[in-house]
């Protein structure tokens, strides 16, 4: 039995109602005029860590996903249960220096400045299929050098998956151009 079209709205706004109840906003952080967006909230309340995981996989289930690829710290958290859903491997992507093996760098653009990241040499293999995992996109900055960093190693990004999109800071469209799909759940106007 389909769903109907009403039943698929009603669905999309329970959705947004539960993550945006379960994320806890924070103003003037990390400096005034900052809205943060909290999901150690969403991620402290069982219901809506495992609705949103579960939103963030549906589309890739059945699908050939070899590796899913976190962003330090919450895309670990996120990307790890993302990963054993859809029984890929995981790959996370760290800061520089972090990673005790071999390793691949590069560098991305944050909003004062210019910093790096890195994973391990063999964490890929050319042809893999990626989905690349964070909490929130907002300039696009660390997850564009992700997705470079991803591409430098021969893998594929299948998707880039965000529970939270920051759309008025451009993130989204900095990955589109790249050709990179990208999925988010909710998003929060301004910054």
């Amino acid at each position: 039995m389909g769903r109907t079209k009403g039943n698929a709205e009603a669905m999309k706004s329970t959705l947004e109602e539960t993550l945006l109840s379960a994320i806890r906003t924070i103003p003037d952080y990390p400096k005034p005029g900052i809205l943060f967006r909290d999901i150690t909230t969403l991620l402290g309340n069982a219901r809506a860590f495992r609705r949103a995981v579960d939103e963030l996989v549906h589309p890739y289930a059945g699908s050939k996903i070899d590796k899913v690829a976190g962003i330090e710290a919450r895309g670990f958290i996120l990307g790890g249960a993302i990963a054993h859903q859809l029984s890929s491997g995981f790959v996370p992507i760290r800061k520089k220096g972090k990673l005790p093996h071999d390793t691949v760098r590069v560098a991305y653009s944050l909003e004062y400045g210019i910093d790096e990241m890195e994973m391990h040499r063999d964490a890929i293999a050319e042809g893999e299929k990626v989905i690349l995992v964070d909490d929130l996109i907002a300039t696009g900055g660390t997850a564009e050098g992700a997705v470079k960093l991803i591409r430098q190693m021969g893998g594929e990004i299948v998707a880039a998956c965000f529970v939270i999109d920051l759309p008025d800071l451009g993130g989204r469209a900095k990955l589109e151009a790249l050709g990179a799909p990208v999925r988010t759940l909710i998003a929060y106007e301004g910054h």
